[in-house]
């Protein structure tokens, strides 16, 4: 059974080329290989963290709104945290 799902991801660009947006989009790709339907992307801008763990001062927080199988909603958590750009993973069922 399909369900809604909301994801916060948190990327770090710091010493990176690609620009935010290229990065947004490979994180879409990697959503809908793994069988999720993107319904909404957010893109919340740079925020500034309120201490600075692991050296990394400030973060992009893009939101993504999809439906998925609670299995691929696995799949996903499990390559992102493959990912070096991705700070931060964040998910929820709406």
């Amino acid at each position: 059974m399909s369900r809604k799902y909301e994801a916060m991801i948190v990327l770090d660009m710091k010493g990176r080329e690609e620009n935010v947006e290229t990065l947004v989009s490979q994180i879409g790709k990697e959503f809908e290989t793994n069988g999720v339907k993107l319904q909404q992307v957010d893109n919340l801008g740079k925020k500034k963290f309120p201490f600075a763990p692991r050296h990394v001062e400030s973060g992009y927080y893009i939101n993504f709104l999809f439906e998925a199988e609670p299995a691929a909603v696995d799949k996903v958590q499990a390559r992102l945290k493959l990912n070096d750009n991705v700070y931060m993973q964040y998910f929820q069922r709406r």
